[in-house]
């Protein structure tokens, strides 16, 4: 599917299912609001879908990978070839991403959006998903990170996937990502939408020290002074400073919206995903789910600009989906509060109707 018929034919959440929806809460056998933010997430879920009965239980994690040529700046404290590797380590099963996305119940599918090296072997075997935009970016700080072309069709290449998933049947997604050097791209979308300065949203990605850091933020600088990214064209600033799985990220959580499925959204790669498909669709914010709190500082400015509020704040810092696939357990618990706690009609129980009383 073309990018801008994608865009185009996004709808918002239904208004009309949120205020059913939040009638009907109203009426389950618990005192008021006792579920807490359970209760919205729920509330949500049902306006998404558009049913009082949402399902959520087939799930996929979709993790992209890709390699960025700004890592010659020196902006990670590990060596390119750890992409590939990681790669392999989420084919053989051995991941982080892999044991807590089955612990959630929800598929991993991993793709390689343009990693610097060889996978092949992977995508013959069947392991992981082949759907290049080129080898690695360039060096966004001497020049576009990848033309305008391949922007859309790491975009479009999001969509698709998503759209095949949807039509499998799968009715949760989730977003991570994989690319030694990504936190840096990720904090210039961020200040190119924002407004912020490098010193400001850039963080310690895998664990710079002091020096290493204050080298990212001029380096996030250059790169933002030399490409100039409109933040009005979310496609240009993909295209000036982002990255091929940044861009698969942001095709996931368009399709989607488009497919009116509820997307989690993981850390901070995949919030700089967000913001790109936010810039493209604002309505597609209605389908994000905000995973968890990055350790990544910059994380708590892109949750701001997209309006969400995370589920979890433990620290995490990983990305490859992690944080995604521990907040799917929260999203089925709110499907299963709206799916099966009773009213107060069908259980029997008596409503506290005394003013301003909060039940039992």
């Amino acid at each position: 599917m073309k990018l801008e018929e994608a865009v185009k034919n996004i709808e918002p959440a239904s208004k009309e299912w949120f205020n059913i929806a939040g009638d009907y809460l109203n009426n389950l056998a618990i005192p008021p609001g006792s579920l807490g933010e359970l209760l919205d997430l729920a509330r949500r879920l049902a306006s998404m879908k558009e049913t009082l009965k949402p399902s959520v239980q087939n799930k996929a994690v979709v993790t992209m990978a890709g390699d960025h040529g700004v890592v010659e700046e020196g902006v990670s404290a590990f060596p390119q070839e750890v992409t590939l590797q990681m790669v392999g380590n989420f084919a053989a099963g051995g991941a982080s991403i892999n044991a807590l996305a089955e612990a959630a119940g929800a598929n991993v599918i991993v793709v390689d959006m343009g990693a610097a090296g060889d996978l092949d072997d992977f995508a013959r075997e069947g392991k992981i998903l082949s759907r290049r935009a080129g080898s690695g970016t360039g060096n966004m700080a001497k020049g576009p990170a990848m033309s305008r072309e391949q922007a859309e069709r790491a975009l479009e290449t999001g969509i698709e996937i998503a759209g095949a998933l949807v039509h499998k049947g799968v009715n949760l997604l989730g977003t991570g990502d994989m690319g030694i050097g990504n936190t840096t791209p990720s904090s210039a979308i961020l200040a190119a939408f924002s407004g912020y300065p490098a010193y400001r949203v850039a963080g310690r990605g895998t664990g710079l020290n002091d020096e290493a850091l204050e080298n990212k933020a001029r380096v996030i600088e250059k790169a933002l002074d030399a490409n100039k990214p409109d933040p009005a064209d979310p496609v240009d600033v993909l295209a000036k400073v982002g990255g091929f799985e940044i861009g698969g990220i942001a095709g996931v959580i368009l399709g989607a919206a488009y497919h009116k499925v509820p997307v989690v959204v993981d850390g901070f790669i995949s919030s700089a995903g967000a913001l790109l498909a936010k810039g493209l669709a604002p309505q597609s914010v209605d389908y994000m789910i905000a995973s968890h709190l990055s350790h990544e500082y910059g994380h708590r400015f892109m949750l701001e600009e997209l309006g969400l509020r995370p589920l979890l704040d433990l620290n995490l810092r990983l990305g490859e989906g992690t944080g995604a696939a521990l907040a799917m357990n929260l999203v089925e618990s709110a499907a299963q509060v709206i799916n099966k706690v009773l009213t107060f009609q069908d259980a029997g129980v008596s409503k506290n109707e005394e003013p301003g009383v909060q039940g039992a």
